[in-house]
């Protein structure tokens, strides 16, 4: 639930910082359960290398789900698996854009490539976090086609049961 105080400045920092706390909730939940890496977010390689390229093609702008953006083509450090901002580093650029949003502001679409129904994050890993909570987003989508069909990977980790040759 988001309160409004009425002054920007402040309601965006607290946007970050509620951001902020349900990432290090996560990462701890994670180590409870003997699960740390559970929230560490898909790398586009290591995905493409199991399933292995094939090609790509533009599909143009499209409105995709935002729970099926699930990795990053980048190294991945400022953002966990569920895009919740991993240090204050990325506060800033978080905090304009989140700013940008509350006033109503149209937020450029992210870039990203899609691999089965999974998207990965090519530019605009700041815009998909400040987005959390909403159902969607614009987006220029590049489909990667590879040689191992991409079904049946799931956001959870299915990644590492289907590369290994069992499940999907």
């Amino acid at each position: 639930m988001h309160f409004d105080t009425g002054l920007s400045w402040v309601d965006v920092d607290d946007d970050f910082s509620r951001a902020r706390r349900r990432q290090v909730l996560a990462q701890l939940a994670g180590w409870l359960r003997h699960r740390p890496d559970v929230n560490r977010i898909l790398s586009f390689d290591e995905v493409v290398a199991a399933l292995g390229w094939r090609g790509e093609h533009s599909l143009g702008l499209q409105t995709i789900q935002l729970d099926t953006v699930a990795g990053t083509v980048d190294s991945g450090r400022d953002f966990d698996r569920g895009f919740r901002p991993t240090s204050n580093r990325v506060q800033q650029r978080w905090e304009q854009l989140d700013l940008a949003r509350r006033r109503g502001a149209a937020i450029p679409p992210i870039d990203v490539y899609r691999v089965g129904d999974l998207h990965f994050v090519k530019d605009g890993h700041h815009r998909v976090s400040v987005s959390t909570g909403q159902k969607t987003i614009e987006a220029y989508v590049t489909e990667v086609l590879t040689r191992m069909p991409a079904t049946g990977i799931s956001r959870r980790g299915g990644l590492l049961l289907k590369a290994a040759g069992g499940g999907g």
